[in-house]
């Protein structure tokens, strides 16, 4: 019974003469968490400037109704901007500057964003509120690109980059 009882003290000290990650395991795991790193920031920063982009638009819901109410109760679209409510301020939102460019022939208007306080890279962006109305006389509201510049139209919402 002795032997059996030091067989089993011998593989315990076996065991015990792992000390830990070895220098290139280590640094492995470091470029594996760089990389990572890497491909998550640029990603998170396009998601940010993107949702306050999309705030901008959702802002937009109150001229929309304005312009929609207008036109199903009188049959032509709003003459002017301040009846379609267009020069109302955009609520709480940091990052519009207002609504524009108000086309009194189809009821279309701009979103005015606030690229410096999206995001200071941002050069234009402008997508534009089109209505379309519908065989039940509802009005239908489209989202398109506008005047925005090329190269920041992927911050656009999908619903916006579609059409053009």
């Amino acid at each position: 019974m002795g032997e059996v009882e030091n067989r089993g003290m011998s593989t315990e000290l076996k065991g015990s003469t792992n000390r830990g990650f070895t220098l290139i395991e280590l640094m492995i795991v470091i470029a594996i968490v760089a990389i990572l790193v890497a491909l998550a920031v640029p990603a998170y920063r396009d998601y940010t400037v993107r949702s306050k982009i999309a705030e901008c638009i959702n802002g937009a819901a109150i001229p929309k109704v304005h312009v929609s109410e207008y036109r199903m109760s009188l049959g032509a679209w709003p003459p002017t901007a301040e009846a379609a409510a267009i020069d109302t301020p955009t609520g709480d939102s940091h990052y519009c500057q207002g609504f524009a460019n108000y086309v009194a022939a189809t009821g279309a208007f701009t979103i005015d964003v606030d690229e410096a306080a999206v995001d200071p890279v941002l050069t234009t962006v402008a997508p534009v509120m089109v209505p379309t109305i519908l065989p039940s006389n509802m009005v239908q509201w489209n989202c398109i690109v506008g005047t925005t510049a090329a190269n920041d139209i992927k911050y656009l919402p999908s619903t916006c980059r579609d059409a053009s």
